[in-house]
C-alpha cells in the first residue's frame, strides 16, 4: 500500500487497481480519493488473489499501481482506462 500511495502522490501511476476483498476495507479508503485528486484512473478486481495472479506476482495483493505498461502495450493500457471510464458513467 505504501508504494501504491507513493506512486499516486508522485503522479507516476497511470492506473491503479484495488482488490474488493481487502480487510479491513479502511486500508484502501484513501486510494480512490488520491487518484481522483491526481487525475489517475482506478478500478477494482474481486479478490486479492485474482489481482496478484493478473499482474503475475504470484502473491495476493491489496492494490497495484501501473507506472509503465511496457513496450508496445500503451494501447492496451489506454483501452483499459477507456473501459473503466465507460463503466463509471
Amino acid at each position: 500500500m505504501n508504494e501504491v500511495t507513493k506512486s499516486i502522490e508522485r503522479v507516476q501511476a497511470k492506473l491503479v487497481i484495488m482488490a474488493e476483498d481487502v480487510s479491513p476495507p479502511e486500508i484502501l479508503f484513501h486510494i480512490p480519493l488520491l487518484c481522483e485528486e491526481k487525475g489517475i484512473p482506478y478500478g477494482y478486481l474481486s479478490t486479492k488473489k485474482e489481482l496478484g495472479t493478473t499482474v503475475r506476482i504470484n502473491i495476493s495483493s491489496s492494490a497495484i499501481a501501473v507506472e509503465n505498461a511496457g513496450t508496445g502495450n500503451d494501447s492496451v493500457l489506454n483501452d483499459i482506462i477507456k473501459n473503466l471510464e465507460q463503466i463509471k458513467k
